[in-house]
């Protein structure tokens, strides 16, 4: 009996190291494209040399080539407090420099990938490739040519808002809605985003801008970092099924993040009224300096919030339940990844930490039955296919 439990046992531990080889091969040969990553606001926090091991990032090149991570989207991420001040133009060209300072500093290692076509030219010799993706549309400012500015510089898809309203829409954090849809200024951006091969990002924004958003587009959208709000019901920020459905008929992806905020119904929760206290705490300072008075420190807020709102934990099998989700409703075509690597405080799952950690999510996916030419498409092909459709609407356009 001894000798058939240590045989059964052996037999379990070569299947579960042939799975794991399996995963890691297709992670390898397969296109991984990841639509967020927020290593540009950390650069600009505190430089790392992403091109070598960071051991505080959860993005660098050592890790993303183990992961076999190909096209990584950095967020050009601008606060709403930075949209305020006037200084969001300014602070989304200093990361996009952060970012080409990283590809000029590693040519062998990094590129930018400004069109899909040039992936495969791009990915020779194992670089990995760098996409711009404007996380909140504040840095346009009121200038819609700011719009063909930001594209030549690189930004090939733009968030309308993120944790507030904005000129353009109004944000899914917001107890209260501006404009209950697009602005005028809003709908002019994403007419002149189709016109120069700009996905339009509907991640973040409140229901009513999204559903705009996406009947206005002649090109598909994408919501290149959303979880299903079928798990998280009080969660807006998370996307309604039905607005899911929209994007996919519009031929455009859905991209689930692995953060715990996302997909754990506790921590999206706790998010969700994290948002708005930090909208409140923003007004009451707002309302503090135009009376003379000091503003109050934020450093407190965030020590008071964090001893009153531990971590969660979260787990893989709740992103593989976010992707089956996703399959079932919309089809195969149309799901993705958008991890927010570097974005949400180390807040992940246990088994994707890094984006060394793919090939635990194809090993997931592999384990639910999914074929291996269907997770090519979840891992990046959909994301591909829809970018390119995206520019060659433009060039029609033209």
């Amino acid at each position: 009996m001894r000798r058939l439990l240590l045989a059964v046992s052996l037999l379990a531990a070569l299947g579960a190291a042939g799975a794991q080889d399996a995963a890691h091969r297709l992670a390898q040969d397969a296109i991984i494209v990841d639509t967020h990553i927020d290593a540009p606001g950390i650069l600009m926090d505190k430089w790392a040399d992403l091109g070598m091991d960071a051991k505080d990032r959860e993005f660098d090149y050592p890790k993303a080539r183990a992961g076999g991570l190909d096209v990584a989207f950095m967020s050009i991420y601008t606060s709403p407090k930075q949209d305020d001040d006037g200084s969001a133009w300014q602070v989304a060209n200093q990361m996009i420099d952060g970012v080409q300072a990283l590809v000029q500093r590693h040519p062998d290692r990094f590129a930018i990938l400004a069109s899909p076509r040039d992936a495969q030219r791009l990915l020779q010799g194992g670089r990995v490739l760098l996409p711009l993706g404007m996380e909140n549309g504040a840095p346009l400012g009121d200038k819609l040519g700011n719009v063909q500015f930001f594209f030549d510089r690189g930004v090939r898809y733009i968030t309308l808002a993120h944790s507030a309203n904005n000129r353009l829409a109004d944000s899914s954090y917001a107890l209260e809605k501006t404009w209950n849809g697009l602005s005028p200024l809003g709908r002019e951006v994403v007419r002149e985003m189709n016109r120069v091969g700009i996905m339009v990002d509907v991640s973040h924004l409140g229901d009513a801008s999204a559903k705009e958003a996406i009947a206005l587009s002649t090109v598909p959208v994408i919501a290149s970092h959303s979880a299903f709000r079928h798990f998280t019901p009080d969660f807006e920020r998370n996307i309604s099924d039905e607005l899911a459905k929209l994007v996919a008929a519009k031929g455009g992806v859905v991209q689930v993040p692995f953060g715990t905020a996302f997909i754990d119904p506790a921590s999206a929760a706790d998010t969700q009224a994290h948002f708005r206290a930090i909208n409140d705490f923003n007004r009451r300072n707002a309302e503090r300096k135009a009376q003379g008075q000091p503003e109050l420190p934020r450093a407190d807020f965030d020590k008071q919030w964090q001893a009153a709102h531990p971590p969660r934990q979260s787990t893989l099998a709740q992103v593989l339940d976010q992707i089956d989700y996703g399959v079932k409703l919309l089809g195969v075509d149309h799901v993705g990844i958008g991890s927010d690597f570097d974005g949400v405080d180390g807040e992940l799952p246990g088994e994707l930490k890094t984006v060394a950690d793919y090939p635990n999510l194809v090993a997931g996916l592999q384990a639910r039955g999914y074929k291996d030419g269907d997770i090519r498409k979840l891992l990046g092909g959909n994301l591909l296919r829809a970018w390119t459709a995206i520019e060659a609407g433009a060039q029609a356009a033209r």
